[in-house]
């Protein structure tokens, strides 16, 4: 393994493991949110194989509406998880890992996402982009690389250096232009993966 920055921001080669870990956790986690989940995703850079990423496992949990949000967060908290609020992005709830079996768990950042919300249409769309296409997965990767060297203890540096690349694809991806700025000004206001 590869590791591209020895500071604050650590980025690594894809790792084959990373998907049996997001399984682990998500079976892990799925009694505390039972019937609330419509689903549980493996988002971020970890989610997509071949990619270059932080080594940590971003997981959304996708809720139908907030009654259901409520829920998942309250089995959440019971477990060992602390409630972070949204972070500046609408419609995600962060969580994260804090006492008992939780802790012990893989590295990961856990979120509640409302069905309709923009920050889950934004990881899904990047994703999924990302899924398919090898052609972006090298050159995000070489851009990841880059800026971690570049921003190695510059969390918001680096985020709001991916901006630009990251734009460009929920673009392609059909978000809208409108849709896309406010993606980019919560991006650089709230907390984010990758």
């Amino acid at each position: 393994m590869i590791l591209y920055s020895s500071h604050v921001i650590q980025v690594v080669d894809s790792n084959p493991e990373w998907p049996s870990q997001f399984r682990r956790i998500a079976q892990f986690i799925q009694p505390a949110v039972g019937d609330s989940a419509a689903s549980i995703e493996h988002v971020g850079s970890t989610s997509v194989p071949g990619l270059a990423a932080k080594p940590v496992i971003d997981i959304s949990i996708i809720v139908p509406d907030p009654h259901a949000s409520r829920c998942a967060i309250e089995g959440l908290v019971g477990m060992g998880y602390r409630h972070c609020g949204d972070l500046g992005i609408s419609g995600r709830e962060a969580l994260r890992a804090e006492r008992g079996e939780v802790a012990a768990l893989p590295r990961h950042n856990l979120y509640v996402c409302l069905a309709d919300g923009v920050g889950i249409r934004n990881h899904l769309a990047v994703r999924d982009r990302l899924r398919r296409d090898p052609a972006a997965v090298a050159a995000y990767g070489a851009l990841k690389r880059a800026l971690a060297v570049e921003h190695a203890d510059d969390v918001d540096g680096y985020t709001q250096a991916k901006s630009d690349f990251l734009s460009r694809i929920l673009l392609e991806e059909g978000l809208g232009e409108d849709l896309v700025e406010r993606i980019r000004d919560e991006n650089t206001t709230g907390d984010t993966d990758g």
